[in-house]
């Protein structure tokens, strides 16, 4: 298999196969300080980003955080 299908803020999107989660937002041009992210329904500590690697059929919610007043 040279690409699996994820779902990215409800739409598809491929990878390489064990994709590297920060690889993964590298390729989605996201800065990784100004996120917080779902995946697969529960949310992902950013501790646990560094070892989180891409599956087929994962999904992710991916939200930008946005500062102001």
């Amino acid at each position: 298999m040279t690409e699996i299908l994820l779902q990215v803020n409800g739409k598809p999107v491929t990878c390489a196969p064990h994709t590297p989660l920060l690889q993964l937002l590298d390729q989605l041009s996201l800065n990784p300080r100004l996120i917080a992210i779902e995946y697969n329904g529960e949310i992902l500590h950013r501790q646990f980003w560094p070892e989180t690697w891409m599956g087929e059929g994962d999904r992710l919610e991916i939200v930008t955080i946005v500062g102001g007043g």
